[in-house]
């Protein structure tokens, strides 16, 4: 019954005209995000990230949230129509999906594409609510010892889940942990790491990182890759939208699958919507009776990685809110956003903050309704958008970055750091280094430090405390086995394997 009156309070709260009216603004930016290619999720929400100051902390981070699942639906519609992914989780469905529209299906693979999002991110968001107030209850049991133990584990789920090496993997965790550490000693207020430069020595600004390394490096990359991309678009009139029975028939099993796959994916730390969304193509197509129809139009590749991706978005949450852990990098910036408001991660925030906790549950609810909405009568405008070419369309992004940062502090350094931080990123895209780990490790470094000090004063010194109390020393044995697993040849071509042959 409480699980009733906490989602009827959270009803309430999605309800009222300011966040029914940011929920829209997030479910149409998202959309429109997932739908240009060259944006990104992370980019958008690090750059609405200053505007969020100015907006009550509920409605902003009802906002953030939808742009984040609407990335996930927007992204589709691309894929479909005119074989570019709007957003990296969309990249499987346009295997299939772009088959459909060429073979004159586009309305059935964009209607299926939504049904499936729809009933994903319906799925999650029951998940949320019901898996919330034991989490939280579990998580109040937890010392310093076994925070810190826990996000260990949380960063090692990061290398096993990144793509490619898991040497660069852990590279970039150090390098986040590292750059989380600039500024002042958290206990003693000493200067480390600042080389005497006064604008370093409150730390470097978590927004100013995140806008560089993915806003800025985004751009670079397809300034680069020369995005203006291939614009021969989809130019007929799509019609008989809606699936046939058989098309139902055949995707029902498939989004079931794919949802439940997303859904446990979602909440592993370091997972997300884009491992979920391989990971579901690839099931698919290994239990299909016949293989090869993949790639040439089979509906089941475009209902079971949306449904995946869009569950995983949602779960996510699920470790964010009841725990404090960002399990990648968009829940990452979501932590940003909260600390902006003065808002402590943590299990806490659902017993102190209850407006936040199921404003935001009832939300995505609702989000997921707008979603369906928008998305099948706005798809001719989507393609009309897409004809900008990305020429015309970047120095408004960097003008817009530029602006974002400096409004932070109010200070002309950071937009210069966010830009060394977009070469640094640009970088390590091109070296095959995954930034995300990097920004998982910064946001975790400094909750990290304050709990392993903790704990170490309160054994007076002993590290042995990690291992002698029962939860913390599990913790840290799942995660060194799952290191272990990473570096293992077999695990790691089957690991590779996922995105290779779901890219093949």
């Amino acid at each position: 019954m409480e699980l009733f009156a906490n989602l009827a309070h959270g009803f309430a709260v999605a309800l009222s005209p300011i966040n029914l009216l940011m929920c829209l603004i997030g479910a149409l930016v998202g959309t429109l995000v997932g739908v240009l290619p060259g944006i990104g999720t992370i980019a958008t929400v690090a750059m609405l990230l200053p505007i969020t100051f100015g907006l009550p902390p509920v409605g902003a981070l009802i906002m953030l949230a939808g742009i984040y699942y609407g990335a996930q639906y927007g992204g589709s519609t691309t894929s479909i129509l005119v074989n570019i992914p709007g957003e990296a989780t969309s990249v499987v469905t346009a295997l299939d999906g772009h088959q459909m529209a060429r073979q004159g299906r586009a309305g059935p693979a964009l209607a299926i594409a939504a049904i499936g999002s729809f009933f994903a991110g319906c799925v999650a968001t029951v998940l949320i609510a019901v898996l919330g107030a034991p989490l939280t209850k579990l998580a109040l049991a937890f010392g310093p010892a076994e925070y810190f133990s826990l996000m260990v584990l949380g960063l090692i789920f990061a290398v096993v889940l990144a793509k490619g090496s898991v040497l660069k993997a852990i590279a970039m965790i150090v390098f986040g942990l590292l750059l989380s550490m600039v500024g002042s000693d958290i206990e003693t207020g000493a200067s480390r790491m600042a080389f005497n430069i006064p604008e370093l020595a409150d730390g470097l600004g978590f927004a100013t990182v995140a806008m560089g390394v993915f806003g800025f490096a985004e751009i670079i990359r397809n300034l680069d890759a020369g995005a203006g991309m291939s614009r021969d678009l989809v130019q007929q009139k799509i019609t008989g939208l809606m699936p046939t029975r058989k098309d139902l028939m055949d995707s029902a099993p498939a989004i079931v699958r794919g949802t439940i796959l997303g859904s446990i994916l979602g909440i592993l730390p370091g997972g997300g919507a884009v491992i979920a969304s391989f990971a579901a193509y690839t099931l698919e197509k290994k239990i299909a009776k016949d293989p090869s129809r993949f790639g040439r139009g089979a509906i089941e590749g475009v209902a079971s990685p949306e449904s995946a991706n869009n569950a995983a978005a949602q779960t996510s949450f699920i470790p964010l809110l009841t725990l404090g852990i960002p399990p990648n990098a968009v829940m990452a910036l979501m932590v940003g956003a909260m600390t902006i408001h003065g808002i402590v991660p943590g299990p806490q925030v659902m017993v102190k903050q209850p407006d936040l906790v199921w404003g935001m549950i009832a939300s995505m609810w609702i989000g997921n309704l707008m979603l369906i909405i928008i998305n099948l009568p706005l798809v001719g405008i989507w393609v009309r958008l897409l004809r900008v070419p990305y020429r015309l369309m970047f120095p408004s992004i960097v003008i817009f970055c530029a602006i974002g940062i400096y409004s932070v502090n109010n200070a002309p350094v950071d937009v210069v750091l966010a830009g060394a931080f977009g070469l640094v990123g640009y970088w390590l895209i091109k070296h095959d280094f995954e930034p995300a780990p990097l920004l998982l490790g910064m946001v975790l470094g400094p909750l990290m430090e304050e709990n392993l000090r903790r704990a170490l004063l309160i054994s007076r010194g002993d590290w042995s405390v990690f291992l002698s109390r029962p939860l913390s020393a599990v913790l840290l044995a799942i995660a060194a086995g799952l290191l272990v697993l990473a570096v293992l040849p077999t695990l790691r071509a089957k690991r590779d394997e996922v995105f290779v042959e779901s890219e093949g």
